[in-house]
């Protein structure tokens, strides 16, 4: 790096981060109480519905529903709900969930992926509500996702169940009506109007809502009544909102991110953990204030799909490189977000990316340089900060301190050496990255359905 790089030393936050354990044991505990079997008749074709995001338990609540479906004698099958992601073709839908880790083999049902859609009814705006075929042509369907903050917009409705029925189960032409109408409406309204018209159409059993703590693994486990998901989601994001991480401080210079995907958040990069948002008419979150955020990497989960890299002000050739314009044209069309698309500057060397954030951000010299360095917007648990930042970082109520100031970690070739990818100081690694967590959760899924007949 060229120019005086600052010190780094590494923080930890500290969270309050319930856990549930094993998500498919909880789920049949909850399937009980609902008395899931007398729902099911025998050869049913039941639908599961699976998104886009990289959510923790995904595949073993897939795996543990098809279980109690094929229990109850029905036929369980995997539906892609994922609106225009995978670049709005069933084959690049199939792949998007097999990169997740979904796939026959790993939950025990086959995946049927589709862009037809039918029309589930007209809404009160006067236009046309598609749902996927393959659910409306189902005996029963079972609704499947994780409840979070959205990266778009705020209300009783943002990312989870709801939005599954409405942009996931409405492909890409339903996920794009859908989305041309919040322009002028709002998504809530929107949202909750075209759930309505769905639940009445398919055969829904029950809804399974996922809420993650701040390390992103399972908290809580719900599953609802198909009359109850539009009253009790409300309730439910607010307890995700509470367990939602942040940046530990309110104002800096530049965030380092070495990756974003659509794994990662259904933006790329979390608006709600960086502060920016180019939604149309949307207001970005109140913190944190970054002057300069430099991206390294999109994840290979994303397909290319780099939707979110218009947020990010600097970036590297390789992450340029690897974008899909078609796929991420798709999707920010789709969710009428071109902004996202557009494309930040773009460096051959990791360091001088990060000295271009320096000379822009108005700091005024290297050791007033206040950077943040995170594998991506979801594990933020620890993180690398440049020393301008250590008395911010000491007086803060949740963060530790680790160990002592060390050079920023440059090879001789101007690439960054994250270094949570190896140990320093006889402390244990960190939390590997998205990226690394799917590669071995896969590992660990080859080899357990190997011992088990549908087990991980």
């Amino acid at each position: 790096m060229s120019f005086l790089s600052p010190d780094l030393i590494r923080v930890r936050q500290r969270f309050e981060a319930p856990e549930i354990g094993d998500a498919g044991r909880g789920l049949d505990q909850r399937l009980d109480g609902i008395a899931f079997a007398d729902r099911v008749r025998d050869g049913a074709r039941v639908a599961l519905t699976a998104g886009s995001r990289g959510i923790r338990d995904l595949v073993p609540v897939l795996r543990a529903l098809a279980r109690r479906v094929r229990d109850a004698g029905g036929e369980p099958f995997v539906v892609p709900c994922m609106g225009s992601h995978g670049g709005a073709t069933a084959e690049g839908q199939a792949g998007v969930l097999s990169s997740l880790g979904v796939t026959e083999s790993t939950v025990g049902a086959p995946v049927v992926s589709s862009l037809d859609v039918v029309q589930a009814g007209t809404s009160r705006f006067g236009t046309p509500v598609w749902v996927a075929r393959d659910l409306d042509d189902a005996d029963g369907v079972i609704v499947v996702n994780r409840v979070k903050l959205h990266t778009d917009f705020t209300g009783p409705f943002e990312s989870g169940l709801i939005k599954m029925l409405v942009i996931g189960a409405g492909k890409h032409r339903g996920a794009a009506e859908a989305h041309r109408l919040t322009v002028r409406h709002g998504f809530p309204p929107v949202l909750e109007e075209y759930a309505r018209i769905v639940l009445a159409r398919l055969p829904v059993i029950c809804g399974v809502a996922l809420i993650e703590n701040q390390l992103d693994v399972t908290a809580e486990l719900h599953v609802l009544e198909p009359a109850e998901i539009i009253e009790r989601e409300p309730a439910l994001l607010e307890r995700a909102r509470a367990l939602m991480p942040s940046l530990p401080f309110e104002s800096f210079d530049c965030l380092l991110v070495d990756e974003m995907g659509k794994e990662i958040s259904g933006a790329g990069l979390d608006t709600n953990i960086i502060g920016r948002n180019s939604i149309l008419g949307a207001s970005p979150p109140e913190r944190p204030r970054i002057a300069r955020v430099v991206v390294r990497d999109l994840t290979p989960a994303s397909h290319g799909n780099a939707i979110g890299i218009g947020m990010a002000d600097f970036t590297t050739e390789r992450l340029l490189a690897s974008v899909d314009r078609a796929a991420t044209a798709v999707n920010c069309i789709t969710s009428m977000a071109p902004e996202d698309a557009r494309l930040p500057i773009g460096f051959d060397r990791d360091a001088d990316a990060v000295e271009a954030a320096f000379h822009t951000s108005g700091s005024p010299c290297p050791e007033d340089f206040t950077l943040v360095w995170i594998p991506n917007t979801l594990a933020l648990e620890e993180m690398f900060v440049s020393t301008a930042l250590l008395p911010a970082a000491r007086a803060h109520p949740t963060l530790d301190v680790v160990g002592e100031p060390f050079p920023f970690p440059v090879t001789s070739d101007g690439m960054l050496a994250p270094p949570w990818s190896r140990r320093r100081d006889g402390d244990e690694a960190s939390r590997p990255s998205v990226r690394e967590e799917s590669a071995t959760d896969r590992e660990d899924d080859d080899a357990k359905t190997r011992r088990q007949a549908h087990g991980r």
